[in-house]
């Protein structure tokens, strides 16, 4: 097999640095003992060499040497799904990988870059019609762009913060690392702020060339250093849904289950539609019923007028 070459036009991998530090750390965390190599006692760095890994992979170590450098833009699928198992990559990681070749291959590089959209009226439609639930609609980037009342409700802290700015958008990623308040909100604050981080790190790797969220990277790497150490540990989530945990300073606990579904939107954007709901007969469910009421609109009627159209 011919070592992994330079792409066509010469030029270096806009995201070959990533797919370096990337690789790097997944050998690094790999112990010899789990892919039943001796651990010995003259190891001079963490996990894997690299020609362990170029064994288990079966590919020389000159050709995984390239490709831990980041010449991935020529790989076959079928190799680097070898390497992702040689690195015993979950799911997500091994997407990203394959994600990174995608974006390092000429024509993708050369494509128009997906773009921000205006949120369709039907979605907006949507979101507020679900009353008894949270809901909203977040971009790669984690900005929350379309959100119903009851949302706006529980996540008033973040919305009211001073990290929205003049963009008026709310940013989880913003929340989590430049408002002190968010420790006291997010009652699982480094999971959460660990998870957002992975989240926006998959996204880098799928859209290499969005400049705001270089912009944003940018931003959050200068002004928070516990955002540096969680982005430098280069961990990664495709999907993040499970359980979230809320101290509301209104009405207090709350502890929700929440789902992720993709929303594709014109333009090659695809963003996600996040909706939270509580466990029936629990105190986090009468919680968000009272966070519910009072959000629900007024009526437009007025007493004398009738409740239903005259037959």
């Amino acid at each position: 097999m011919e070592p992994p070459s330079e792409n066509q036009t010469g030029d270096p991998a806009d995201n070959r640095s990533e797919i370096r530090a990337f690789l790097t750390s997944r050998r690094a965390k790999l112990a010899p003992e789990r892919v039943g190599l001796p651990t010995g006692r003259r190891r001079r760095v963490p996990g894997l060499r690299r020609e362990e890994v170029a064994a288990l992979a079966g590919v020389s170590t000159e050709w995984y040497t390239r490709l831990e450098k980041g010449h991935i833009g020529g790989v076959s699928e079928s190799v680097l799904e070898a390497v992702a198992q040689a690195l015993l990559l979950d799911e997500d990681e091994r997407t990203y990988l394959l994600e990174l070749a995608r974006a390092a291959r000429p024509a993708r590089r050369s494509s128009n870059r997906r773009k921000d959209v205006k949120i369709p009226s039907s979605v907006q439609w949507m979101v507020d019609s679900m009353t008894m639930a949270p809901a909203f609609v977040r971009t790669g980037r984690l900005d929350i762009v379309a959100s119903n009342a009851l949302c706006r409700a529980l996540y008033s802290p973040m919305f009211d913060s001073d990290t929205t700015g003049e963009r008026g958008c709310a940013n989880f990623p913003r929340y989590f690392f430049l408002d002190p308040g968010s420790h006291d909100f997010f009652v699982d604050w480094e999971e959460g702020a660990r998870a957002t981080v992975a989240v926006l790190r998959a996204e880098a790797g799928r859209e290499p060339h969005d400049r705001a969220l270089r912009e944003l990277v940018g931003e959050l790497s200068t002004l928070s250093a516990d955002f540096r150490t969680m982005w430098a540990s280069h961990d990664v989530r495709i999907r993040h849904e499970g359980v979230k945990r809320l101290d509301h300073p209104e009405v207090g606990r709350l502890e929700m289950t929440f789902r992720s579904l993709d929303l594709p939107l014109p333009q090659r954007a695809v963003h996600d539609l996040i909706v939270y709901t509580a466990e029936p007969g629990t105190p986090s469910e009468d919680r968000l019923r009272l966070l519910a009421s009072w959000t629900a609109p007024t009526p437009q009627t007025s007493p004398t007028e009738p409740t239903r159209p005259p037959r």
